[in-house]
């Protein structure tokens, strides 16, 4: 998709973990974001450079109100009631994650946007075997609510794609790390690098098992990624596995810990269910030529920044 076609871009979610991060590359890449969320903005989080606006996607009176105040070229997709969330309330997360992005097709073709980028995930895999290596081609079986809608607004992707002509693309994520995430549920996964400063003895919970391996992404390549599914002019396949790295939970407790003495990791003897524990991302990174910087790299320059 040519940029200079795509001005004006919805990003869902924005005031999310992800969607801030989002929202600030593609300003710096050109764009005018419209930042659409349910949270309320307040004064001292307001970016006077991007368009904030408050509005529940499950509600298709408001959200049509979005689409008719601004010309729309292009939407990120990335609102969405969580895993945990989504079982302790599933009629709110059936609104927003089925019902919601229902909505946002229906406006997306009403008044013709061409793209619709959506922030799917690895959870439509359901568990895998630790030695097996899934890709697109494997079949999807998710475990709960919230796979099952990623899944589902997939498929209502590719209908829409089919019977009028809307170029929907999905790009299913592994677990997103980084600073920030003002996650209760896993908070861990912005500790790792908040807390690689730390002056005094601080833990960091792991939940999982220390021989088990997670898939982790960082926030600013998964950003980059969504951003490359927009711009491409014609994207060969409709969906792509994210460009995650497989780590193994006693590796990252190790190098949290020799990055800095003062972090005891707690390990805990969950296993990493619900998702693949390793993933083929060629298919995205062959065809456009994705690169990413390995985690522990990552996490060994933010400790250098400290």
């Amino acid at each position: 998709m040519d940029t200079a076609e795509t001005r004006c871009v919805l990003v869902t979610g924005g005031r999310g973990f992800l969607g801030r991060a989002m929202a600030k590359l593609l300003q710096r890449t050109g764009y005018e974001v419209v930042s659409l969320d349910v949270s309320p903005i307040t004064t001292s989080s307001a970016d006077p450079k991007r368009r904030e606006v408050l509005c529940d996607l499950a509600d298709a009176e408001e959200l049509s109100r979005v689409f008719e105040a601004r010309q729309i070229q292009g939407i990120i997709h990335l609102a969405a009631i969580l895993p945990t969330a989504a079982q302790r309330d599933p009629v709110r997360a059936t609104q927003v994650n089925i019902d919601g992005s229902l909505n946002l097709l229906a406006q997306a073709r009403r008044f013709g946007v061409r793209r619709m980028v959506f922030g799917s995930s690895l959870s439509v895999y359901g568990t895998r075997a630790a030695e097996e290596v899934v890709s697109e081609t494997d079949p999807a079986a998710p475990e709960d609510l919230y796979g099952a809608a990623k899944l589902y607004v997939e498929q209502l992707g590719a209908a829409y794609r089919q019977q009028f002509g809307l170029e929907f693309v999905s790009l299913r994520i592994g677990r997103v790390v980084g600073p920030g995430a003002r996650s209760v549920s896993s908070a861990w996964r912005s500790e790792i690098f908040e807390f690689l400063g730390s002056t005094h003895a601080t833990e960091i919970a792991l939940p999982y098992v220390g021989s088990e391996r997670i898939l982790l992404v960082h926030f600013d390549d998964v950003a980059r990624m969504l951003v490359t599914l927009l711009q491409a002019a014609r994207p060969a396949h409709a969906m792509y596995n994210a460009a995650c790295e497989s780590v193994v939970v006693d590796d990252l407790k190790r190098e949290l810990e020799r990055l800095n003495p003062k972090i005891s990791v707690k390990l805990g003897e969950t296993p990493a269910l619900g998702n693949p524990r390793r993933l083929d991302s060629t298919r995205l990174q062959q065809e456009f030529s994705i690169q990413t910087l390995p985690i522990f790299e990552q996490l060994r320059a933010a400790a250098e920044r400290r």
